[in-house]
């Protein structure tokens, strides 16, 4: 998979997607990711890439030129682009679903948005998708899209040592996940429950089963209500 990242501020993407999974991804091949910086494709003396809304009112706006530019540039680069995805506090809410389905993509742009956000044109004829990881508003749209390339790139076959992890995480299957211990077996007076230590793996199993079930209840009730009955 390829992501293109599109930022005024492609230095704070450039630490964390050089670490942990994004990093294991882009070592292994699996991965490719281009930091675009959108000051490269404004013009005049001061590379401007904002400017005053029009109808006044605070802030800036993200000027569409550039974007279009940069756009344009990055299309004319390796395999058609899937998807142009826009992080925004008012797109579709990231889940699980969501980025499973994005991870089968053979190639991914987002634009981070910043400031009051892009121009309108920007989302009305670039914009294929717009994402949102939570109902909050973050400084740019650089945060969102490292948490959504993390959440995909895991996903990714060949990423992670065991196939099987990222299909027992929390939301795969509309529960959270259940508790997990580790050695010693017992820590200050609080011992690892009895089954895990069984070796009984159907019991662990349906031990884990009921754990998922009755922190899910307690935590996110609204999750059962959305959960399909076939997942059972």
């Amino acid at each position: 998979m390829r992501v293109d990242i599109i930022t005024c501020l492609p230095d704070i993407l450039k630490g964390p997607l050089d670490e942990s999974i994004p990093a294991r991804a882009r070592r292994k091949g699996l991965l490719e990711i281009h930091i675009h910086d959108l000051r490269e494709y404004a013009e005049g003396k001061h590379r401007q890439v904002d400017d005053y809304p029009f109808g006044g009112g605070a802030g800036m706006v993200l000027k569409p030129e550039p974007i279009f530019r940069c756009l344009e540039a990055i299309a004319e680069q390796g395999d058609p682009i899937d998807e142009v995805i826009f992080m925004t506090p008012d797109g579709e809410v990231l889940d699980q679903p969501m980025a499973n389905g994005l991870s089968l993509n053979k190639r991914l742009v987002m634009i981070a948005g910043h400031y009051k956000g892009v121009d309108q044109r920007v989302r009305d004829h670039l914009v294929t998708r717009e994402i949102s990881i939570g109902d909050y508003v973050l400084s740019g749209g650089e945060l969102a899209a490292m948490v959504l390339v993390d959440a995909v790139a895991r996903l990714l076959p060949g990423v992670l040592g065991d196939a099987s992890s990222a299909l027992t995480d929390s939301f795969q299957d509309g529960l959270l996940d259940a508790p997990a211990y580790t050695r010693p077996a017992e820590f200050r007076g609080d011992a690892v429950p009895e089954v895990l230590t069984s070796g009984d793996h159907k019991r662990i199993d349906a031990w884990r089963d009921e754990q998922r079930l009755q922190k899910t209840k307690a935590r996110r009730p609204d999750l059962l209500e959305k959960r399909d009955p076939s997942a059972d």
